[in-house]
Parts: C-alpha cells; structure tokens; sequence
C-alpha cells in the first residue's frame, strides 16, 4: 500500500501477531498493537477531556485579558475602535499611541495560523500539533508578563496569537477522533461551555488581580494551567493515527510557509486599509491608503494562486473549494462569525455612549450573550445526539440571529430593561447553533481522511469573517459617524468633529447641547452597524438552505466510541520515517 493514499482510519502497518518476523526478532524495531482513538478507555478519554478543555478556556481567558484594560480605563482611553486597548500598560511604557497593537497584534496572528493547525494536526500528529498550540499561547503569556518594553509586548501578543486559536482547532481535531458523528456535537458543546467561560471571566477576574497583584501578574498566573494542560495530554493523548513521515525535514517541507505569509499579509493590509480610509478620513489617493490598497490585492491574488498552484499541502484545498457543500459552509461560517464579531464589538459602545452609562455596566451587557452561547451550543449537541441530523435543527434555529439582531438594531434610549439586557440572547443562542451544526455538517459531508484539513478549512473562513466583521463594521461606523456629526455641528467643527469620533471620553465633557448632538449621532451610526449584523447572518441563513441533511449514524459507519473498523499499529522507534504517528 502507498502510504500516500493511506488515510487517517486506515492501518499503517499490519498488525503483528505473536509470529511475526517484526515480533519474533529481538533486532528489530519494537513493535506493538495501538490504541485507535475510538478504543481509548473512558477514563483515559475523560482525562483527554479535561486536559484539552483547559487549553480551551485558557485560550479563550488570554484573548479577554486585553479588555480587562479597556473596560476599566474606558474613560481615559480611545475606544471607539479598538476594544482591546491596554491603557494602563501603555501608561506604564508611556507608549500610548501604540496600544491598539496589543489587540491588533494577537487578532492578526490568529485570524492567520489557526487554518494551519488542521494540517499540522496531520503533519505532526493530534498530540504535536496540540502541544505547538499551547507552547505558543504560554509563552506569549510568558512574554507578556516579562515585557520590558511596549514593542516586546506586542511581539509576546502575536505570538500568543499564533497559538490561542490553534488550541481549539486541534481539540476539535481530537474530539472529532474520540467521539462518532452522533456524539461529537454533544461534546463539542461541552468544549464550547469552557471557550464562552473563558471570555466571560477574563474582564473580570483579569480586573480583579489587576486592581490587586498588578498587571503581570494577569498573564503569569495562567501558567501553572498551561503546564497542567500540557501534561495532561502528554501522558493521557495517546492514540494513532497514520502519518505520511516521520523525517523532521520532510515535516517542516509539508508546512505551508508561503500561503500562510500571504495570508498574514492580505490580512494585515486590509485591516490597514479600512482603517486609514474611513476611520482616518484619509483620501484613497494617499499613501497610505493607497499602498495598503495594492497590497491587499497583491496578497489575495497571491494568496489564491499559491494555495491552487504551489502548496503542496495548502492551508485552503484546492479540492474542497470545487464542492458545494464545503464551500456553502465555509461561506455560512464566514457571514456569521462577521455577524457575531461586528455586533459584539460595538454592542457595549451604545450604553456606554448613548446612555452613558459605566464601563462595567456596558460591559456586562455582554454577559447574556455568553451565557446564551454556551447554552446554544450545548442544546445544539444535545438535539444532533437525540436525532442523528442537523438540518431541521439548522433551519429552525438559525433564524434567531435575525430576529436577535433585529430587536437590538431597535433599541433606543426608551426602551426597557427586558429589552437592553437580553435581547442578545437569541443572537447567542442562535448563532451557536448555527456553528456547530455546520461543523458537525462538515465532518459528515467530508471522508475521514480529509477531517483534520477540513476543520482548518472551517476555521480559514471564520477568521476571514472575523478580519471583515470588525473592519467592515468599523469602516460602516466611523463613515456614518462622521456624515451625521458634520449634519449636526457647525461648519467649523472639524477639530471637535475629529476628537468626537477617535474618543468616546470627550462626549462626557462636551456641553449638554454638543452632548445631545454627539450621542444621537452615535446612536443612528451604531444601528447602521446592527442593520449590518442583520444582514449578515440573513445571508447566511439563506447560503445554509441547499446544504442537505445527513443520518449522523450512517455518515462515518461508526457507532458508538470503542468500535474502531480497523486496528491500527505504532512503531515505538521515531527514526521510522513511514511508521503510524501516535498523536
């Protein structure tokens, strides 16, 4: 058998019985039968379990650290754009002007290197490939709390970046492994319960060891977990898969360097873009719109040619984006993770400006949403578990994101509590739903052999959505704010105008008449970003339609967990270069 048709269920080698040559000879390399991942013991999986769901929430727990900041400095900082700020560790390097990086940094490195990670989870192995993700997230978070200057601060942030979201997508990859179809919504929803939990309690449990250890004390305190995460699944991550080579040149020559450096690049640059264009007001003649314009373009087509052309293992397959169904999913994926991040980043800017209300209130407005999101995701699990389908589910539930959208792009200064405090949650709920029904529906539409590269191919198109949710949103807003400040100020006003818009701050110590004027203004532009977050997850409701429902049983053939088809086998030596890889 080749072992370039071998794929991720099949049997590397043959097993050796009791009269093997392989067996019989005490020369030879040592040889024994593996553990395939639906025969690992419950309380091994359970162990599993526990130690990739600690990445999980860690992962999630280091992104919300940068808004400790943001919420509880909001009144001295410039937040209309940049939720993520950290002025009181810019204030310590007295590098004000560059705090936008800390969040900029970490997003960019996400958005980029998490596709990755489904097929260094092929490259390396489940295990591997877990244990580069969280080695990356520490030591940002290392780096983070040792930083002696602003720019080593933002190094240590992309670096986190670069591992935060890998962490989910190898624990995807490895429940996907553990768990048939019929039971892996289930636990994903679980999973998801620790990623919302990790986001909800960041604020304010990083606000918290802020107010009394210090800031650093913030990032290093996540260590000890990283450590016990990566032990766990050192000693209890112990199951095969086949791999293609054991050689550390012919891993590293499968890496996709280039698609992922284009990648970074047409990222990078389209963010640039919109934010020197709309939220500078900058004309598109000038360089510095002008020059990110161009590499934008240069990047995508780049981008493309060497993911279809060159790549010999790309982050983005040729092969999934000539079937419909992938491409309808990653499509879908993308319209409601642009939906959810452009909603969320500008929900708690409408109590925070409009009604003035505290940054810690505006900040808990926000709670509803995860605790809907996991809720969502958990129902979600639980209705693919007790039915075997997805799409009634899908069809039904999916449109909660409209309707939540909807009802928050109605909120005005007069509406009541019931309305402002949780007419998020089918937002939530919905778009939990959404997510893992597509990714259960992913993982039924595609052979086992392409489910590690299939999830990095899920994952590319939601942090695409990402990139375009929050930079479209912003570029929608900050283009309203100022058409309906210059309506409303006199002629000239420009410099007034200018500080209205880079600092929400400045409308507290306007007079009452300006005032009025600044948080009306305020308030139809954060509609116009509402209306737009509508409007995305509507066209995500309707790309979802022709994708069709599957028998979750009947997909894979598998049952449930410890009914593997075929036993596989690992080599106990690491120099056999086309031995089965042990995750």
């Amino acid at each position: 058998m080749s072992t370039s048709t071998l794929s991720e269920s099949e049997p590397l080698l043959p097993k050796q019985g009791p009269e093997s040559p392989a067996a019989a000879s005490p020369d030879s390399n040592a040889v024994k039968t593996a553990v395939g991942p639906l025969d690992i013991p419950p309380a091994t999986r359970r162990w599993v379990l526990a130690g990739i769901w600690m990445g999980t929430f860690l992962g999630a727990l280091n992104r919300t650290f940068s808004r400790v900041y943001y919420s509880r400095n909001s009144r001295a900082l410039q937040v209309t754009l940049v939720p993520t700020m950290m002025p009181a560790i810019a204030s310590e390097f007295q590098k004000f002007h560059q705090a936008s990086w800390l969040g900029t940094a970490n997003f960019l490195a996400a958005c980029t290197f998490t596709p990755l990670y489904g097929r260094l989870s092929n490259v390396l192995g489940r295990r591997l490939a877990y244990q580069t993700a969280i080695l990356f997230t520490a030591v940002g978070a290392l780096g983070c709390g040792t930083a002696r200057s602003m720019e080593e601060l933002i190094a240590a942030r992309f670096i986190a970046g670069m591992g935060g979201g890998g962490v989910f997508t190898a624990s995807t990859i490895i429940v996907s492994d553990m768990y048939p179809l019929r039971h892996r919504g289930l636990v994903q929803g679980l999973a998801s319960c620790f990623n919302s939990l990790g986001m909800g309690l960041g604020g304010p449990l990083g606000g918290i060891v802020t107010d009394l250890f210090g800031w650093r004390v913030a990032f290093l305190m996540q260590l000890p977990l990283f450590v016990a995460a990566a032990t766990i699944t050192q000693f209890k991550l112990d199951y095969t898969t086949p791999g293609k080579s054991g050689s550390a040149k012919e891993i590293l020559g499968r890496i996709d360097y280039f698609g992922t450096l284009t990648l970074l690049l047409f990222v990078g640059s389209f963010s640039v873009l919109l934010s020197t264009r709309y939220n500078e007001s900058l004309p598109w003649p000038h360089p510095t719109v002008f020059i990110p314009l161009i590499l934008t373009i240069a990047s995508f087509v780049a981008f493309i040619f060497i993911e279809l052309r060159i790549a010999p293992e790309p982050i983005m397959p040729a092969s999934l984006l000539v079937q419909r169904v992938t491409v309808l999913i990653g499509a879908s994926n993308f319209f409601v993770t642009a939906c959810t991040f452009s909603l969320t980043y500008f929900f708690p800017l409408w109590f925070q400006v409009v009604e003035l209300k505290s940054a810690a209130t505006a900040g808990l407005h926000l709670m509803p949403n995860s605790v809907s999101l996991s809720l969502g995701s958990v129902f979600a699990g639980w209705m693919m578990h007790r039915t075997g389908t997805y799409k009634s589910i899908n069809l039904f539930f999916g449109v909660l994101p409209f309707i939540g959208a909807g009802l928050i792009a109605s909120i005005n200064e007069r509406s009541g509590w019931v309305v402002t405090w949780f007419s998020i949650i089918p937002f939530g709920f919905g778009n939990a739903v959404v997510l893992q029904t597509m990714l259960i529906a992913l993982m039924a539409y595609l052979p086992e052999n392409q489910m590690a590269f299939g999830t990095g191919f899920g994952q590319l198109f939601r942090g695409l959505g990402q990139v375009a949710g929050i930079a479209v949103s912003s570029a929608i807003f900050q283009s309203r704010l100022d058409s309906e400040l210059h309506k409303r100020f006199p002629p000239d006003s420009d410099e007034l105008i200018l500080r209205i818009r880079r600092s929400a701050a400045v409308i507290r110590d306007l007079v009452p008449e300006e005032q009025r004027l600044a948080r009306d203004a305020y308030a139809i532009s954060l509609r116009a970003v509402y209306i737009f977050a509508a409007a995305s997850t509507l066209i995500a409701y309707l790309v979802r339609l022709p994708i069709p429902d599957q028998d979750l049983d009947a997909a894979h053939g598998k049952g449930k967990p410890g009914t593997l088809a075929a036993p596989t086998t690992t080599v106990a030596e690491p120099q056999a270069s086309a031995a089965a890889e042990r995750t």
